[in-house]
């Protein structure tokens, strides 16, 4: 039995999608502030809204990257490169963050006046890391010699696992997280782990094309 995806590079992208997923960017920084301003059902809600979003992003995706690799084959090894090279830049700035002299998860703040559900949709539709993770973070970890569909099935299935997962705890929990990274000891054990996680992706997605 032929699986849709070699279980090396589905394991890859576990790694790397769960560092993604627990990385403080818009929609967990979201989660924190919806679940402080609006309670724990709130944050249910925001999490169904940012994961309606990225159905619709993997939906978008299977259509344009299927396409594009029957076309531009090239063009898709290119797609290869920048994802490895984007991984091993977050894995710097993972380090860089954990060393710097004050660590933080930044700002987000909550627009009364709409649901929790279609806040969160809109910051993930718009969020400039889902962007980022489709142009350049999933392509390496397509293999376009197999059928599509069932790839973007699994693929999806994991994100979406994951980052309700993450989600949903920095809308419970976020806070106290928030307040544990301020600890220079954990901070920077943190980020080094995260980045192992990134390199090891990374050299898994170059190797595949030698």
């Amino acid at each position: 039995m032929t699986l849709p995806v070699d279980p090396p590079r589905y394991l890859a992208f576990l790694g790397a999608m769960a560092i993604l997923a627990a990385t403080p960017g818009p929609s967990n920084l979201f989660a924190i502030a919806n679940g402080m301003s609006r309670g724990r059902k709130a944050v249910l809600l925001g999490v169904a809204g940012m994961n309606t979003a990225t159905l619709i992003w993997y939906l978008a995706a299977a259509l344009g990257l299927g396409t594009l690799a029957l076309a531009f084959p090239q063009a898709v090894k290119l797609l290869i490169v920048i994802g490895a090279l984007y991984l091993v830049w977050l894995a710097v700035k993972s380090i860089r963050s954990g060393f710097a002299a004050e660590g933080g998860l930044g700002h987000a703040t909550v627009q009364p006046g709409r649901s929790a559900y279609w806040d969160s949709f809109l910051v993930q539709i718009a969020n400039p890391k889902i962007l980022l993770f489709f142009g350049a973070v999933l392509p390496p970890f397509l293999d376009f010699r197999k059928p599509l569909a069932a790839q973007f099935v699994l693929f999806a299935a994991a994100t979406v696992i994951l980052d309700v997962t993450a989600t949903t705890a920095y809308g419970f929990g976020g806070a106290a997280l928030s307040r544990k990274m301020t600890e220079p000891r954990f901070r920077r054990g943190f980020s080094l782990a995260t980045a192992a996680v990134l390199l090891a992706a990374a050299g898994l997605i170059i190797s595949r094309l030698a």
